[in-house]
């Protein structure tokens, strides 16, 4: 039996791993993300235990990790370019945020129950780079284009958005979760105000003559 093209094999496996997360989800409702929410997910879909190791060998953990990426992707999916290109920047990242959380909601239990396994001291590196992950994927997608201390800026501040927002969403009883909607508007209100406060305090601050700012804010281009 001939064997398939390297990227032919990927394709396979990145196909195997999202079959396996979705299927492994129900369970996490109950047993959280542990191996027998995993095993329970590869029965359902009759996977071989090497299956379920080549997919995601790293367990639990990159369960989550595949979880949070693969919502990432439909995201960005539910909200293609052409929709967005009409709107202002901040509906942009609200519509994406929205976008996201109407992707989970089918999966509130397994998102309480992340946010508790990504709290752990050996998840929470884990958890802070997805979070980062996806504040970039979203301000990527509104069609972010900086390259200087605004880019960090704007992933920290939306970082305080998404974390705010997915607390609220995880505790909110409303119908239809319309207060976490609500919520979420004025959480990104709130912090375009701060960031257009603190991009004007970073550019006053880099005009200033550079014997006053020191060597490290103004670092020199090397020629190589």
């Amino acid at each position: 039996m001939a064997t398939k093209p390297k990227s032919e094999q990927i394709h396979d496996l990145d196909r195997l791993r999202e079959r396996l997360v979705d299927a492994m989800l129900p369970h996490v409702a109950f047993d959280g993300w542990s191996e027998t929410s995993l095993l329970a997910g590869a029965r359902d879909l009759k996977l071989e235990p090497g299956l379920v190791m080549a997919a995601l060998p790293g367990g639990p953990a990159e369960a989550a990790r595949a979880f949070s990426e693969l919502t990432d992707r439909r995201m960005l999916e539910a909200v293609p370019a052409a929709e967005l290109a009409g709107l202002r920047v901040r509906d942009r990242v609200s519509a994406l945020l929205r976008a996201r959380f109407a992707l989970l909601e089918p999966h509130h239990e397994a998102m309480r129950r992340l946010a508790s396994f990504l709290a752990l001291p050996p998840h929470a590196a884990l958890g802070a780079k997805l979070a980062w992950k996806t504040c970039d994927a979203i301000w990527y997608a509104a069609g972010d284009t900086a390259t200087d201390y605004n880019w960090y800026s704007k992933r920290s501040l939306l970082l305080g958005v998404l974390g705010t927002t997915s607390l609220y969403w995880l505790n909110d009883r409303s119908e239809g979760r319309e207060a976490t909607r609500a919520f979420l508007e004025r959480r990104i209100d709130e912090v375009l105000k701060i960031g257009g406060t603190l991009g004007k305090g970073m550019a006053r601050i880099l005009d200033l003559p550079e014997h006053l700012l020191g060597r490290r804010l103004r670092p020199r281009m090397r020629v190589r």
